[in-house]
């Protein structure tokens, strides 16, 4: 099993077709993005070559490969307003294992490790994230990872016909 990752930099249709199979893929859309009723569970997200471009002005996005499959992404954005702690230098970061193939592989652990040394060699020395408080299998990775909680948006997502909570999580990076 390899793993390795590419920056994206140049989004193809190919990537933007992936995307959307993974923002729309019904196993992932409750834990991938916050929704407040039954209807934005079932909505479905078309993302074009020109929405991933424009995100790539404010994301740095890396794709994540098992042996030469695509198997996921993650990205972070420096200072986001919807940061929980307002601490200038802070990268809010997000991954997506998916392609049911690369979960339960430990992909997600050493994912998230490059991430923070690509974050680290930018110079910012704090990540913060989001995770539902349902997806204990992220939170479970997140912790072992050093990640501590610092707070929770109280009724933030519906999922299983109840609204759940956010739970916001950082972490100090050692010296830049």
């Amino acid at each position: 099993m390899k793993i390795h990752f590419s920056h994206l930099t140049k989004p193809t249709s190919t990537i933007v077709d992936m995307f959307n199979q993974w923002e729309n893929d019904p196993a992932l859309i409750p834990l991938t993005r916050p929704n407040q009723n039954m209807e934005d569970l079932e909505h479905q997200w078309e993302m074009t070559l020109d929405d991933l471009t424009k995100r790539l002005e404010h994301n740095q996005t890396y794709l994540i490969y098992l042996d030469d499959q695509l198997v996921g992404e993650m990205n972070y954005m420096v200072d986001p307003s919807h940061l929980y702690k307002k601490e200038q230098g802070t990268a809010w970061i997000g991954i997506t294992i998916g392609e049911p193939e690369g979960r339960g592989k430990g992909i997600g652990f050493v994912a998230i490790q490059y991430l923070e040394e690509q974050i680290k060699q930018q110079g910012l020395k704090r990540i913060e994230l989001g995770v539902f408080e349902f997806n204990i299998q992220a939170q479970k990775l997140y912790k072992k990872l050093g990640y501590q909680e610092i707070g929770r948006i109280k009724d933030f997502t519906y999922w299983q016909d109840k609204m759940w909570n956010d739970i916001r999580m950082e972490k100090y990076l050692g010296d830049c």
